[in-house]
């Protein structure tokens, strides 16, 4: 007679179906999460297309970025400045100081990234769109939800918006000093001019502080700035100022 331990119960269930009624619990809520992840993902996806839409027809009138700087540095006037009435050097110094490919990249430069990769640097490969998109829609610092952020609107940006308009957002919204922020401040703030009237040696001073806008003054006769009047220089013989289309 075979004895109670060598019977097996046909209605019990085995240690793999156990194994898998505890998981079904985890299986489920993995999936609600997955569920309403994509939903949230998919709602801030089309609310950052709409935003990049819109402004790529309307200025967009501050930026987190401005609003944090202005309130620790007041009294700076800043006025919007349509790209046709910024003398064109200006643009062109800094496309020359800040992305020299602009005009031929999709958002990102895989060259640049290339190299900075190659040569093993801590120094970033930021475009000028990336820039406008962590300067319009997002905040300064150092994260990676920032990071995937500008990475999705960097190619929204190109998508929707001309270069022309990049650039001229770019040049409205960057930080130019303690409390300064678009071209026309600058223009005024350290020339007492308008941003039509810049010289080419003013611009490239004023185009040498954006990495360290805090740091810096202009110098027209640093070494930045003669290297921005020569990358000027460089950009309109070349044709890699073309997307800009500066009329004089």
């Amino acid at each position: 007679m075979p004895r109670r331990s060598d019977t097996l119960d046909p209605s019990e269930p085995t240690a793999s179906e156990k194994a898998a009624k505890c998981l079904r619990p985890l299986r489920r809520a993995a999936l609600w999460l997955w569920r309403w992840t994509r939903w949230i993902g998919l709602r801030l996806l089309a609310l950052m297309f709409v935003l990049v839409f819109l402004f790529s027809f309307i200025n967009p009138p501050t930026t987190m970025t401005i609003v944090v700087g202005q309130s620790e540095y007041p009294g700076k006037e800043r006025e919007w400045t349509d790209i046709d009435d910024i003398a064109p050097d200006m643009v062109r110094a800094v496309v020359a100081a800040e992305d020299a490919n602009f005009c031929t990249h999709w958002g990102f430069d895989m060259s640049e990234i290339r190299k900075v990769i190659a040569s093993g640097s801590s120094r970033g490969a930021s475009t000028i769109t990336q820039q406008t998109a962590k300067n319009v829609f997002l905040w300064q610092g150092r994260s990676w939800p920032r990071k995937v952020l500008e990475t999705a609107y960097t190619p929204m940006l190109e998508a929707l918006w001309s270069k022309r308009r990049i650039a001229e957002v770019y040049l409205n919204v960057a930080e130019f000093g303690r409390g300064v922020f678009g071209v026309h401040a600058a223009a005024a703030y350290y020339y007492k001019t308008t941003p039509d009237k810049l010289t080419t040696a003013q611009a490239a001073a004023l185009a040498s502080i954006l990495p360290a806008p805090r740091e810096r003054n202009p110098q027209t006769g640093s070494a930045r700035s003669r290297g921005i009047v020569s990358g000027i220089r460089t950009i309109q013989a070349d044709g890699r100022d073309s997307c800009l289309v500066l009329q004089h």
